[in-house]
């Protein structure tokens, strides 16, 4: 009952918010284990206690400790990477491009789950976060394997879902004092 205990939790003015969780949760063209993991990621992402803990509770009954490991890996990893190559991107100077990373990113090579999926949950932090960059490069190497655009486009519709119930949960509790 997480998913409807985030949704009890927001407050009426949010009312297209729970009905969009609740959309996004049961017509998603995604796996279960694409499903559960992108809202793991994406809660992970979007940072607000409530959200984050009630997801991942839920999640637990739908994923494996492999996959469940991986989403918070995604998030991560992306957390790096998202602030990384946004920042390179936003500079401007073509210079930046050709400098390496020198960061580690093994989880990326060997998420512990299919590579896909782990593509999905990155694109999915991606949203949240705001990088363009990794947007892209995500979305074509999905694309490009094979994943359908309504694929990653109920992850980004989850990824929107997730950051707006954070985002009111946050507001509420600093009005609350």
């Amino acid at each position: 009952m997480a998913i409807e205990d985030i949704k009890s939790a927001l407050p009426e003015y949010a009312k297209d918010t729970k009905l969009n969780l609740g959309s996004v949760t049961t017509t998603s063209s995604l796996t279960e284990q694409q499903l559960w993991g992108t809202l793991v990621a994406t809660a992970f992402a979007a940072r607000n206690p409530v959200v984050l803990r009630e997801i991942v509770d839920e999640a637990a009954k739908h994923l494996s400790d492999e996959a469940m490991t991986a989403a918070k890996g995604a998030a991560s990893i992306m957390a790096m990477n998202n602030v990384y190559y946004r920042a390179k991107h936003l500079i401007g100077d073509d210079a930046y491009q050709s400098l390496p990373a020198r960061l580690r990113m093994q989880i990326i090579g060997r998420p512990g789950v299919d590579k896909i999926d782990f593509e999905l949950w990155s694109v999915a932090v991606s949203a949240v976060t705001g990088c363009g960059t990794c947007l892209e490069s995500h979305e074509k190497t999905l694309t490009g394997a094979g994943m359908s655009r309504d694929n990653v486009h109920d992850a980004l519709r989850i990824a929107a879902v997730v950051h707006a119930a954070a985002v009111t949960l946050d507001a509420e509790a600093a009005l609350a004092g």
